[in-house]
């Protein structure tokens, strides 16, 4: 019909994609200092000690490390609410790279895997590492966001640690073995304090020990056992060398004693035979 206008067409409305950053947008820094000089070494030393079993527990070497770095456990803005920066944690079967590139943070709506330990150093009261409040306290965030299956607490100034394991979607405290230390599970190890001297600070120190109690040398203590160790094998050969020495002076004193033996025997059958007496009827 002439002059009829063609019905409007309606479009579907459009359907917003949200698309969630990864640890490449996301901020790896919030400008905070570090509180302490004991926090870096610290890390460096828990590292250290533990690099041998995390080999042993990963050929592939599919594991990576945190140090006062980002897990990102929600998507808010600001973008740092919704992460925390142990001071370490450690996180099973997941690559130190991600596509060739140093991690910038910990995303954990990308990765999946939680880390098994997290760390935090106390440089206040303790109360913030205690911090219960929903969405916001460190304590509720690592056992209802993040679900680290264990939360480790180290008072460096009070010399006090506090280990918690996650049971039945909460943290359960850890009871401290005949040794004072705490077993982890999943590394088959052990985290208790010890007082020494690590770098330049003689100081209580965090420390890894084996399942049996042993402490787990640092590098520069498995170099110091290694030399020990050479210098025991290079003792233990010198006394076989020596002892192998009296041997044969011992051996040789035998030779020269039946060799005199010999000779007093035969003089005396040669004196024998002088005086008309065979020796062989004596």
């Amino acid at each position: 019909m002439a002059g009829a206008v063609a019905p409007e067409v309606k479009r579907p409305p459009e359907v917003e994609v949200i698309v969630m950053p990864d640890h490449t947008h996301l901020p790896d820094s919030d400008g905070a200092m570090v509180e302490n000089f004991l926090e870096h070494p610290q890390s460096m030393l828990l590292t250290d000690a533990i690099l041998p079993v995390l080999r042993r527990l990963h050929p592939d070497e599919n594991f990576c490390i945190g140090q006062n770095s980002a897990i990102y456990w929600k998507f808010t803005n600001p973008p740092f609410d919704g992460s925390k920066a142990p001071d370490w944690y450690y996180v099973p079967n997941r690559p130190p790279l991600l596509e060739g590139r140093i991690r910038r943070s910990y995303v954990l709506w990308q990765e999946i895997i939680a880390p098994t330990v997290v760390i935090e150093y106390v440089s206040g009261d303790g109360s913030e590492e205690r911090d219960q409040t929903p969405y916001q306290g460190k304590f509720w965030v690592y056992e209802q966001a993040i679900r680290a299956p264990y939360y480790v607490i180290f008072d460096p100034f009070r010399k006090t640690l506090s280990v918690f394991r996650l049971d039945g979607g909460h943290y359960q405290p850890v009871t401290p073995n005949e040794r004072g230390h705490y077993p982890i599970g999943p590394l088959g190890v052990e985290l208790g304090l010890w007082q020494g001297k690590y770098l330049n600070q003689e100081l209580t120190w965090l420390r890894w020990w084996d399942a049996n109690g042993n402490l787990l040398p640092n590098h520069e203590e498995r170099i110091e056992q290694e030399q020990q160790r050479a210098e025991q094998e290079q003792q233990r050969a010198e006394q076989e060398r020596q002892r192998a020495q009296q041997e044969q002076r011992r051996a040789e004193q035998e030779r020269q004693r039946a060799e005199q033996e010999q000779q007093r025997a035969q003089k005396l059958a040669d004196r024998l035979r002088e005086l008309g007496v065979d020796p062989d009827q004596v």
